[in-house]
């Protein structure tokens, strides 16, 4: 395990040149304390590493020296051709340089090694959209990633959720970013780096001006962090309910997460009549009546006075709609079609 993090180490020297000690613990996930004792036994091996002190300091390998050792194991060489996805490549428009890639990597493997990544890529498969969704048409998503390559400024015409509807943007575009079968432009809007949907943006023109991409800029850091807040900062509300526990158990799976996660969090104890009492974030009034009416009769919702008000109202009008005469029953019509179910159900 060691001699596998001193490899690692000393290749992300050669890749990245210099780098800190904090740098370095990060992305091997050790210790600082470890990178030291690491750097020094690379030294002892003749590696030529050296440090450089003060704020603008850190290691880096001597200048013209490269290590050969770049070799593959064979889970790394599985797992690339797990990393693919062709599908998203394709619609980035690096579908045929995709292909080609693989193709020489292939080539350039050990029999044994091609074998099993070329296995590999035959027994996985990714397939990003949720279930009962077509692709979004996204025109400009090519001519966005090669901005971003490019470091070219662009300006959008964008459409937007509030008023007004549509917008005029000039942005400095960072990275796009694949979020379950949906495409995102991270660009510099102003003082910070924002996201806009790629398939809302109705016109596009690439600039001839270029950009300095800020040197600290994590585009996985950034999304991480700014697709959380967006999750918690869509909720404007709170729902008091009380539920069964098989309504709290199903909320994972007919909730949004952010939703689902904050409700079981604050879940109360089972009463004597095996109900719980918990909050749920909530968007909205209308929001709220469409999720939690996914909850069906193992829920009700105490406040805000106007949600309850919306529930009451609709088990009335339901009430009245199927309280009608059995032969008015249509009882060959087909029910909505089910989700593919698994072997074992």
């Amino acid at each position: 395990m060691r001699a596998s993090r001193l490899v690692s180490l000393l290749l992300l020297l050669q890749a990245r040149g210099r780098m800190t000690a904090q740098e370095l613990s990060t992305a091997l996930e050790v210790s600082v304390r470890t990178v030291y004792r690491d750097v020094e036994s690379l030294g002892a091996a003749g590696v030529p590493v050296y440090a450089d002190r003060g704020p603008a300091g850190g290691y880096q390998l001597l200048d013209g020296y490269r290590t050969r050792l770049t070799g593959l194991t064979t889970d790394e060489a599985e797992a690339l051709f797990l990393a693919g996805m062709p599908g998203p490549a394709a619609e980035l428009g690096l579908g045929p340089v995709l292909a080609g890639a693989e193709l020489k990597l292939l080539a350039a493997l050990p029999a044994e090694l091609g074998g099993r990544a070329a296995r590999a890529r035959d027994r996985f498969h990714l397939d990003a959209p949720g279930w009962f969704r077509d692709a979004e048409p996204t025109p400009y998503l090519a001519a966005l990633a090669d901005a971003v390559w490019r470091e070219r400024m662009v300006e959008i015409r964008y459409r937007r959720w509030k008023a007004p509807r549509e917008v005029t943007r000039r942005l400095a575009p960072l990275g796009v970013v694949l979020k379950a079968g949906r495409w995102y432009l991270v660009a510099g809007a102003g003082d910070e780096p924002r996201a806009y949907r790629i398939g809302s943006v109705l016109e596009l023109t690439v600039l001839d001006e270029t950009f300095g991409r800020p040197d600290d800029f994590d585009l996985a850091a950034f999304w991480h962090t700014w697709s959380r807040r967006y999750e918690e900062s869509v909720y404007r509300a709170t729902a008091t309910v009380r539920l069964t526990e098989a309504a709290l158990d199903l909320m994972p799976f007919v909730f949004p997460p952010a939703m689902s996660r904050a409700a079981r969090a604050v879940a109360g104890p089972v009463d004597n009549a095996g109900w719980r009492y918990t909050a749920v974030p909530i968007e909205s009034v209308r929001h709220g009546h469409i999720e939690l009416l996914k909850l069906g009769a193992d829920v009700e919702v105490l406040a805000p006075a106007e949600l309850r008000a919306t529930f009451v109202a609709t088990a009335r009008s339901m009430a009245d709609r199927y309280r009608i005469a059995p032969h008015r029953l249509d009882l060959a019509s087909d029910g909505p079609a089910p989700l593919p179910r698994t072997a074992d159900g």
